[in-house]
């Protein structure tokens, strides 16, 4: 024996369920009969009087809203691997009372997100059932507002009406950033809230013009000068600018290709079909024009709202596998389970030890004291 090859791979255990016992003593005082019995204090646990351990119920909700993992394939696989057959509705029960528990505190990631000044918005569509329609769900929507390098909330609503927004904006005065839909467009926000637009839903419908025809060279030519645009920001974000020197790189090369933008529409308007992709491209960005370039007048403007349809993505993915919402009346707690997993996500911070941390004796704690739980709040104490 002269030594050893060494190698390293990557191993796993297996989850293992067990039972947890839980003693609590009973005590009594021979010299005081007066007192009678007493017991230690209940643990405090997510659900006081559910059969699952906090890390369970976690595991459960990391399943389903951060791998889209449905409730129905947990249960199986907890008959699977550990033999326990366990009713779907109970499950379900504790999942929804950790959403319940989130609420509040998605109330105080709304202020948060309120007050930050720049706001992104989207909105996606997700099946509910409801007794009015049987055998079809009702469709109704997130809409998701984030801010960069900030936490995210959703919002659930039963439609897709300017209600959403108008409530959730309220007297917001600061930048609202969104791609064309109508219901962003008036009766929203305060006087002084500036409504800014994505430039990229505008490079997408040239390039849709372009995939239907090829020889559609001006609709391309519009493609190239944005694509240079965005080469901006790219190239700002890879030296690591700040966002004002961004805006100083911006205010030198994006003017002269926004003129070549407007005036290639401008002459393009008269030479296209009005229904065509490029006439509909063409008409879809100069009536947003203004709107799509304020983000030379706004430093802190992004040129698209990408990061605001990428936080959709765990909701169109997860809806492919659990398909639905159950009632109308789970769809704030699971808005607040999406808020908080996405806000994780977006602040780099581990969503298990983050609900281990936060939901635990929640329930007794005042409202006022929400925004000391929050993913920001948690992320800022994890920093220091």
């Amino acid at each position: 024996m002269i030594g050893y090859e060494e190698c390293e791979v990557l191993d796993v255990k297996p989850a293992e369920y067990f039972v947890t016992m839980i003693k609590r003593e009973k005590r009594a005082c021979t010299q005081c009969m007066n007192n009678g019995v007493q017991t230690a204090a209940t643990p405090t646990r997510i659900a006081a009087k559910s059969i699952f351990s906090d890390a369970v119920l976690i595991d459960f909700v990391v399943k389903k809203y951060c791998d889209s993992l449905p409730i129905y394939r947990q249960q199986a696989e907890l008959k699977r691997d550990a033999g326990l057959d366990v009713a779907l509705s109970t499950i379900n029960d504790g999942v929804l009372r950790v959403g319940e528990l989130l609420v509040p505190v998605a109330d105080a990631m709304r202020r948060e997100i309120l007050a930050s000044g720049y706001i992104q918005a989207d909105e996606t569509p997700v099946g509910v059932q409801t007794n009015e329609k049987k055998g079809t769900n009702h469709t109704a929507y997130f809409w998701q507002y984030g801010s960069p390098g900030k936490g995210v909330v959703f919002d659930f609503r039963m439609g897709r009406d300017r209600e959403g927004p108008r409530r959730f904006l309220n007297d917001y005065a600061g930048i609202l950033q969104t791609d064309g839909y109508g219901a962003y467009r008036n009766g929203i926000g305060a006087k002084a809230m500036v409504h800014a637009c994505c430039l990229a839903h505008a490079r997408r419908k040239f390039v849709d013009a372009v995939k239907v025809n090829e020889y559609d060279l001006e609709s391309a030519r519009v493609v190239e000068w944005m694509d240079t645009i965005f080469a901006i920001d790219r190239e700002a974000r890879e030296a690591g600018m700040s966002v004002e020197d961004r805006h100083v790189l911006r205010s030198e090369r994006a003017p002269q290709l926004l003129g070549q933008i407007h005036e290639k529409m401008l002459a393009m308007q008269d030479a296209t079909l009005p229904k065509s992709k490029a006439g509909e491209a063409v008409r879809y960005t100069l009536s947003l024009w203004r709107k799509l370039t304020l983000f030379l007048e706004h430093p802190v403007l992004e040129l698209s709202n990408n990061l605001a349809e990428n936080s959709m993505r765990p909701i169109a993915i997860g809806r492919r596998n659990w398909l639905h919402l159950g009632s109308k009346e789970a769809g704030p707690k699971i808005a607040a389970i999406f808020s908080i997993v996405e806000s994780c996500r977006r602040l780099k911070i581990p969503i298990r030890p983050y609900l281990a941390d936060t939901l635990p004796g929640l329930a007794a704690r005042s409202i006022q004291t929400m925004n000391q739980f929050t993913p920001t709040a948690y992320a800022a104490k994890l920093a220091r």
